[in-house]
């Protein structure tokens, strides 16, 4: 039995966050209703997910030194997520989102900091993590480790990657990771070509591309995912939105978690769209996350549907 559940290597960042009536043309202002500030990134909040879901998690990131930073570990620990392995970088500057909500549609607009923090390195005691993790969540800031966790990582251990966009490095994890998870946007870049058909003739492209499973989120649609021969949908429960930062955080934490105790690839998808989901209901992206009973209630009320042949 692996002592971590699952093993996220990605990043940390804090989150300001606005809560608008609507967006004012350009050389406009409108008032604010509300705002917070809450932990953000990616790796980040899918690790204080899988911990809030009962899972053991283990972190690996970086952070500066510096009020924000000092802000994330403290949010991290809110969630009982362990801080071990997060390297705090001397004179390093955490980085920031901007994010802001629109009342009327729960939808979000950000703006973020590119992380200028040194990247994350494999040395010792990550090898160590490896060996001790059922699955490895990689968030889009570190596609750059994807090829090389794969060869370094134990054979039974699984992959699973958040494919954000397009970026740097992505065909080599495209061909690695065992769990390929984008959102519907990704379908959309440039450099895959596919133009304007369908989307699920362009799932069923991109699932030609890739090495393992292909699973794609589209929010309030829920998630479709592929088998040997069939492109399966699962839909969204009904929910209150009224903020969807993090939902595709908290759907890759819950996936990851739920494919390291064992649940079929229907199940982590039924699972990851029910956390998500309820995740939505309140503002900030962590403190909608709902406990694994509640999860579970609502994963067992969906029912997938095949839509067409893969």
């Amino acid at each position: 039995m692996n002592d971590v559940d699952v093993l996220v290597i990605g990043r940390s960042c804090v989150d300001y966050i606005a809560l608008i009536d609507r967006f004012p043309a350009e050389n406009q202002k409108v008032p604010l209703k509300f705002r917070l500030i809450e932990g953000g990134g990616q790796g980040g909040t899918a690790s204080c997910c899988i911990s809030k879901l009962g899972g053991h998690v283990a972190y690996v990131g970086k952070l500066g030194d510096d009020e924000e930073g000092r802000f994330c570990l403290k949010r991290l620990k809110d969630f009982g997520v362990p801080t071990d392995y997060i390297e705090i970088v001397n004179n390093g500057k955490t980085p920031v989102a901007y994010a802001f909500v629109n009342t009327a549609t729960g939808e979000r607009t950000i703006f973020y900091e590119p992380n200028e923090l040194p990247r994350i390195k494999l040395d010792h005691t990550m090898r160590n993590l490896f060996a001790k993790s059922g699955v490895i969540l990689l968030d889009p800031e570190v596609t750059y480790l994807g090829h090389k966790i794969k060869r370094l990582a134990p054979s039974n251990a699984k992959i699973v990657y958040d494919g954000e966009r397009w970026r740097d490095g992505i065909t080599d994890i495209m061909d690695t990771a065992d769990y390929f998870i984008p959102s519907s946007d990704f379908l959309d870049a440039g450099e895959l070509n596919f133009g304007d058909i369908p989307l699920e003739q362009k799932i069923s492209q991109l699932n030609k591309r890739i090495y393992g499973r292909l699973i794609v989120t589209c929010g309030q649609d829920g998630a479709y995912y592929v088998t040997e021969d069939q492109l399966n949908h699962v839909p969204a429960p009904e929910i209150m939105a009224v903020d969807t930062i993090g939902a595709g955080d908290n759907f890759h934490a819950a996936f990851a978690l739920a494919l390291a105790k064992g649940f079929d690839l229907q199940q982590c998808v039924k699972v990851s769209v029910s956390v998500a989901s309820l995740s939505c209901r309140k503002y900030g992206g962590r403190n909608g996350i709902p406990d694994i009973n509640e999860a579970l209630e609502f994963a067992n009320r969906l029912v997938a549907k095949v839509i067409a042949t893969a």
